[in-house]
């Protein structure tokens, strides 16, 4: 009988601790890109690895609301994308908007032209035509337009369009030139009227325009490509006079403008000037800022501060490419070595220098989106959606990476290590996600997000050449699982 109630209360024990075990295990997807070849690869089994990480989740403490993630629409991708076959022209558009995609929510294109068109040009090239009457985005009706729309066909959730000028047409500023040089102020109000007939000319095309950026790099760009400068306070005054009233008469107070779109380096002196009061913030809805000011440094402390100045603004990086190099083409490996270069490794002074060393370009691009995100960043654009083998066409020849490169010539597409770099953020970090607060004991770097469906997702970048074993905590359920030596995990806890 004492054996029967010993083996009756064993029983009820081990069924105890089997459903304790049961109720405490967290269920997780896990996705991997790595250096081993992983290409967005579904893990379910997992080597033991010599270090440890413990991260620990906690959802009530959120942080700011995510406005999207993707990249640009240029003349230069849509050119491009035109001169492949139309089985080839459905995949890129499909690898970037489809529902079996990177599902990009939040793109940029370019008003007038750019360094990535095929030529110098502008929607209203009469000078002195003060109304405007020849304004025309005819220059768009080829490429840009279509590209735009045909996305717009394949993704099922939509996607958001901010437009940023690089300069006014040349008659309206100071220097006669589509480089340098300013804006008369003669011409504030024409400039303003511009930007209307933009966002017109695009919605009887059947796009709106979600936002808009005053001006693409007003610091300028050493005068080598489409340009305008302005001074903070000259952009403020352009913004709070005329554009931001003429937007608002015209029916637009619902399109989002966004001030700065520069490097985060002089992001501090340009928010105080826009946000310094109520008269000079009332038309700023956010600030738009780049990358280009170092290859490895986010300047946490710089957006904490824009934060901080307009914590109810938007605060969203709009470009950011692996710039000065020419693609490799079908070559993996190049893109998780440590071996390229940007415009600061020949120019930058010899001050600035030391941020502009070689990196790893994979590594680059999950740090900053990372590190963007974890200081209150809501929304981060690439650029060119997909450029050549040069790393074109570019009418400066300032070539560039993309995440996809083509040969139009053999019709040949090769989605680099970028692509699946910036899919794992966008493709599972959804618009309306909260990034939410966590622990995190190692040198991994980490992000974590709560999705408007209720699912987890969280970022992980392995750069060292070890795996890791990571332990995962959320409100006391655990899962164990490793990360690959030079990696980008996406663990998603889906809706309970």
């Amino acid at each position: 009988m004492k054996l029967l109630k010993l083996f009756l209360i064993s029983t009820v024990i081990i069924g105890m601790n089997s459903a304790c075990n049961h109720e405490t295990k967290l269920e997780v997807e896990i996705y991997e890109t790595a250096s081993n070849g992983n290409k967005l690869k579904r893990i379910t089994q997992f080597q033991e690895a010599e270090t440890s990480a413990s991260i620990k989740l906690n959802p009530n403490k959120s942080f700011q609301t995510i406005t999207g993630i993707g990249g640009s629409f240029t003349e230069s991708s849509a050119y491009l994308l035109n001169q492949l076959s139309e089985e080839n022209r459905t995949k890129v558009l499909e690898a970037y908007f489809g529902d079996e995609g990177a599902r990009y929510s939040l793109t940029r294109t370019h008003i007038n032209s750019c360094d990535f068109s095929l030529s110098n040009y502008s929607y209203a090239p009469t000078p002195g035509d003060t109304e405007l009457k020849d304004f025309s985005v005819k220059e768009d009706m080829d490429d840009l337009i279509p590209m735009i729309k045909d996305a717009m066909v394949i993704s099922s959730d939509g996607f958001k369009i901010i437009s940023s000028p690089w300069t006014a047409p040349p008659w309206m500023k100071d220097n006669n030139s589509y480089v340098g040089g300013k804006l008369l102020q003669e011409y504030y109000e024409i400039w303003a009227l511009f930007f209307s007939k933009y966002i017109q000319a695009y919605k009887d095309q059947g796009i709106d325009i979600w936002g808009l950026t005053v001006e693409n790099e007003p610091l300028g760009n050493a005068n080598n490509w489409e340009s305008m400068h302005y001074t903070a306070e000259e952009m403020t005054d352009f913004v709070s006079k005329h554009l931001g009233p003429k937007l608002e008469q015209d029916g637009f107070s619902d399109v989002v403008l966004l001030g700065y779109d520069q490097n985060r380096d002089h992001l501090k002196e340009w928010v105080d000037v826009m946000y310094n009061d109520e008269g000079s913030s009332k038309y700023f809805d956010g600030t738009a800022i780049h990358w280009y000011a170092s290859t490895f440094e986010v300047f946490p402390e710089v957006l904490q501060y824009a934060h901080d100045k307009a914590p109810n603004k938007y605060l969203i990086e709009t470009e950011g490419c692996a710039d000065a190099e020419v693609p490799h083409w079908q070559e993996d490996e190049w893109y998780w070595s440590k071996e390229a270069t940007d415009w600061g490794w020949d120019w930058a002074s010899e001050e600035e220098k030391p941020l502009h060393p070689k990196y790893v370009p994979v590594y680059r691009y999950a740090r900053d989106i990372i590190g963007c995100l974890n200081n209150w960043v809501d929304g981060w654009v690439d650029w060119n959606l997909l450029l050549d083998r040069q790393g074109g066409p570019n009418w400066f020849k300032n070539w560039c990476l993309a995440p996809v490169i083509v040969d139009p010539e053999a019709d040949e597409v090769y989605m680099t290590p970028i692509y699946y770099a910036m899919a794992h953020f966008s493709k599972y970090i959804r618009p309306g996600a909260k990034r939410i607060d966590f622990t995190n004991n190692s040198e991994l770097q980490v992000t974590a997000v709560k999705n408007p469906d209720s699912a987890i997702v969280i970022i992980i970048l392995n750069e060292s050449e070890e795996s890791q074993n990571i332990e995962l905590d959320l409100e006391d359920k655990k899962t164990k699982f490793s990360i690959s030596s030079q990696a980008i995990q996406t663990v998603i806890i889906p809706t309970t």
